[in-house]
């Protein structure tokens, strides 16, 4: 099992911003295709009123700070001269939807998509969607709104294809902004597929691709929820990835880049699972040379070792 995408955190929330810009960025794209990668993902273009481009829609509605460069031309053009794939992240309100107004969150995001689509839809680059409004458990009209958001992206775009990335409600989800590392318990394997079922099969059609993040289990535990995960996205037609998250939710310290070794153990279980690709969160923080960590770059290292010796 190799990392074949990446998302790109540009709009930061829990972890620090790097203050790269075009070369940097160029770089790093250059770092990502020798380890392989060939997808890159914008975890999302806009949170609250920070945003990735000067987007009229949410500059007029939210109030949103115009920024200083196109950072979604930058990621699109440096997707084609490395020969990459870049799926485009919707907006994020970090309110609307958090507090129960899903219809706000769609109809805002399906002028967004709008906008974004005749903006840069000439790109060749530009090979699908990401529904960033993430969840782990079927909570309000979190259905509609993948059903809803995941067609509006289709339909204005010919088809391309549309992703989620989902967490699992176990002992390690616990608030970014918490000191604690885990709790009491988490959702049962029973639990996650009821409602898992009845969300797949709500956005069965309007969602192509599901990418369980692998890091809020206990390692013992974590095969089993992808199996689970597997099963459920075959029986609704859903591609099932797996977002193998290279930052360590074990440390007090939130959030650093993770033990080579437990990475190595999360991707060996995914490939037992079956899983068919992954993607992680996020390479240019964690796994990066040039990243602000230090130890970013020794697993850079650990992984091409890695993906070198299985190609011998």
């Amino acid at each position: 099992m190799k990392i074949k995408g990446t998302f790109l955190d540009e709009i930061s929330h829990d972890i620090p911003h790097q203050n790269w810009g075009r070369k940097e960025w160029d770089t790093d794209f250059g770092y990502m295709k020798k380890a392989g990668i060939d997808t890159v993902i914008l975890i999302r273009c806009g949170y609250r009123r920070w945003q990735t481009f000067a987007s009229e829609v949410l500059m007029k509605e939210e109030n949103c700070y115009k920024p200083p460069v196109d950072l979604v031309q930058t990621f699109l053009e440096l997707s084609e001269k490395h020969n990459m794939n870049f799926y485009f992240g919707l907006y994020d309100s970090g309110k609307y939807w958090v507090s129960g107004d899903y219809k706000k969150e769609v109809d805002l995001n399906k002028r967004v998509i709008d906008e974004v689509w005749n903006r840069y839809g000439k790109y060749s680059s530009f090979k699908g969607w990401y529904l960033s409004q993430e969840c782990s458990r079927k909570t309000g009209k979190i259905i509609d709104l993948y059903a809803n958001l995941g067609r509006h992206c289709k339909d204005v775009s010919g088809g391309l294809p549309t992703l989620i990335s989902p967490y699992i409600d176990g002992v390690k989800n616990v608030y970014a902004f918490e000191k604690e590392t885990s709790k009491v318990s988490g959702v049962s394997l029973r639990q996650h597929e009821e409602e898992w079922s009845e969300i797949f099969s709500g956005i069965a059609g309007s969602v192509d691709i599901v990418a369980f993040q692998d890091g809020h289990v206990e390692f013992d535990d974590l095969v089993n929820f992808l199996k689970l995960n597997k099963s459920m996205a075959n029986k609704y037609g859903l591609e099932c990835w797996t977002n193998s998250e290279t930052f360590d939710r074990d440390m007090p310290i939130k959030f650093l880049p993770i033990k080579w070794e437990k990475l190595r153990l999360k991707l060996n279980l995914a490939e037992q699972a079956g899983i068919e690709n992954a993607i992680t969160f996020e390479f240019s923080h964690f796994m990066s040379p040039q990243s602000a960590y230090l130890q970013a770059g020794h697993l850079y290292d650990r992984y091409l070792e890695f993906i070198n010796n299985q190609s011998v």
